[in-house]
């Protein structure tokens, strides 16, 4: 058996010796499969002194990736690992383990080795914001097998994510009787829920509130947070107070080494869009003001966008756009020498551009570093056996693109300027923590497909769309774009998923956070726009929805019929 977690910062392995599975182990021969090995590589973002994992004491053993941002008390000087540890070693059955991961919240992957009953306690977060593979042991690779990484495909390994649906245990103890390790596995490997008859409040993912608004219930008239009615401007005022707390949670307390000191410690994965825009805004509050904040913003060149430049309207894209994308050229169609600006002047990167200077003039104490990370077209492809390998067992033509841009972006390496009258010059991210916007087209109804539900079966097809969003939140993304975004020693932390944020925003009527009759832009996360109004963010509150992969770039390279099948297996991508 084998259990792994990764980081940059101090590596360790632990090994215990079970070898009454055989009785003949010997670890400095052939050990079949007596040896449970615990390796974990630490980076470092929580307390003041570097911690070595996996944590040991008395016999017990934890591997532990993730972050506990409520539910233990932890102080600004503590690591919230060895908290846990010490909680872990105390909680001695089920029930307790129940209890305590019930009142903590924060991403989390974790390994606990508990020696009084000879088991391990395995688990992910409800939402599963961190990776956690999983290869269960088979006749022609009998070993058992948790990493928070991937070889990528490997005939060795049939990796899946682990599911978050409860607490697995394996019981060590029954396993030692056994002769038949693959198939007494089966047996041993149980999963107990989250739940038990205590009132947990971070057990377990909240339901989409079902109350159905009145038949003839107003549209609001006029965007305007200042004249809205009580019930919205209430539900304004709240929704500020919830995403900046979790914000400020995320925020604060990164260590930093002296030799970092005026560095930034917190990038944002930046498109100029609300969300984004939103999680940047309430950072600047929360974040030291003599620390440079980073946008993370990526655009890749892409071929077959650049062939409009030569070729016309190739692709049937939208006028706006070929319209931009032909700003770079003189009225005779010939080139005017700034094929750079061109190529990676994507939609994300206008957005950007114009969003960053919206929040100099709202926040003009703050050094804001709008990152241009520029991605040629040969940088992307040489990079491509990297990417597939992070993200796997994600395989699919959306995967690849959604990965190839968090990949680069995560980097964070390319070029600032302090303002558009001066040169460009290199720059690196060093910020480990990037704040991610995902999580509120899901909550606040963002999507396209919230609006189809909403013509088909009014509201009620509305509430049924947004509690299959969260339903899905678990076994989507977020075990893929960690495993994308940790391969460069970053860790990316979610505001909107935030147990305590999605608690609120389940809980509200639909009504307050969304309103299909009204245009897009408006109506689609209505409230989030009015929240942003609220806080003078009017450029970003307009936005519309613009998908990352679309945004910068990353989607449909070559532009081939088969590129459009986003559900496409990559390995067969070329095949049809």
């Amino acid at each position: 058996m084998q259990l792994g977690f990764t980081g940059p910062d101090a590596q360790q392995t632990k090994t215990i010796c079970l070898s009454s599975f055989c009785g003949t182990c010997n670890l400095a021969g052939e050990t079949g499969n007596c040896i449970l090995e615990l390796y974990a590589s630490e980076l470092r973002l929580r307390g003041d002194t570097l911690i070595v994992q996996p944590h040991v004491q008395g016999g017990d053993m934890l591997c532990w990736n993730g972050e506990v941002f409520e539910g233990l008390g932890i102080g600004s000087t503590e690591n919230d690992g060895v908290k846990l540890f010490e909680h872990l070693r105390s909680a001695r059955t089920s029930h307790s383990i129940q209890t305590l991961l019930g009142n903590i919240e924060g991403p989390y992957a974790f390994v606990f080795y508990q020696a009084a009953s000879n088991k391990l306690y395995i688990a992910r977060d409800p939402l599963g914001r961190r990776s956690l593979l999983v290869h269960k042991p088979t006749f022609i690779n009998p070993f058992f097998l948790l990493t928070s990484v991937t070889a990528g495909d490997n005939p060795a390994y049939e990796f899946e994510e682990l599911s978050t649906d409860g607490i697995f245990t394996l019981d060590l103890a029954a396993l030692r009787k056994s002769n038949d390790f693959v198939t007494d596995f089966k047996n041993s490997f149980v999963v107990i829920p989250r739940t038990n008859k205590e009132n947990l409040p971070f057990a377990e993912i909240s339901k989409v509130n079902t109350t159905l608004p009145l038949a003839d219930s107003p549209k609001i008239q006029a965007f305007d947070p200042v004249s809205l009615p009580i019930p919205f401007s209430e539900a304004v005022e709240q929704l500020i107070f919830h995403l900046g707390t979790s914000v400020m949670l995320r925020v604060r307390d990164i260590p930093q080494a002296p030799s970092e000191k005026g560095k930034a410690r917190v990038a944002v994965l930046f498109s100029g869009g609300i969300d984004s825009t939103m999680l940047a805004f309430l950072a600047n509050r929360y974040v030291p003001l003599d620390e440079p904040i980073d946008l993370l913003n990526v655009a890749f060149e892409n071929p077959r966008k650049i062939q409009v430049q030569v070729d016309g309207n190739i692709g049937a894209l939208p006028k706006r756009e070929r319209k931009r994308l032909l700003q770079a050229l003189d009225t005779n169609g010939k080139s005017t020498g700034n094929e750079e600006l061109s190529s990676h002047m994507v939609p994300d990167r206008v957005t950007g551009l114009q969003e960053v200077e919206e929040l100099r003039r709202l926040c003009p104490g703050r050094v804001w570093n709008f990152v241009e990370v520029d991605v040629p077209y040969k940088e992307s492809q040489a990079a491509r056996l990297a990417v597939e390998t992070a993200m796997y067992p994600s395989r699919t033509v959306m995967d690849l693109s959604l990965a190839m841009a968090l990949y680069f972006a995560s980097r964070g390496i390319g070029r600032v300027r302090d303002s558009p009258m001066l040169e460009y010059r290199p720059y690196t991210s060093p910020a480990k923590v990037l704040l991610n916007g995902l999580g509120s087209d899901e909550l606040l109804g963002g999507y396209s497909r919230h609006r189809t539900a909403f013509k088909a079966r009014g509201w009620q097809g509305v509430i049924d769309e947004l509690q299959l969003e969260l339903d899905r939140i678990p076994i989507r993304n977020l075990g893929r774009d960690d495993r994308v975004i940790s391969s460069h020693g970053k860790e990316t932390r979610h505001p909107f998923l935030s147990l305590s944020v999605v608690s609120f925003l389940a809980g509200l009527p639909v009504h307050l956070k969304m309103d299909p009759r009204l245009e897009i832009g408006i109506g689609d996360k209505m409230l989030l726009r009015l929240a942003a109004r609220k806080v003078e963010l009017i450029e970003a509150s307009a936005r519309r929805k613009r998908a990352m992969q679309f945004g910068s770039h990353s989607a449909r390279m070559e532009g081939g019929k088969a590129e459009r099948k986003g559900g496409l297996l990559i390995g067969s991508m070329f095949k049809t």
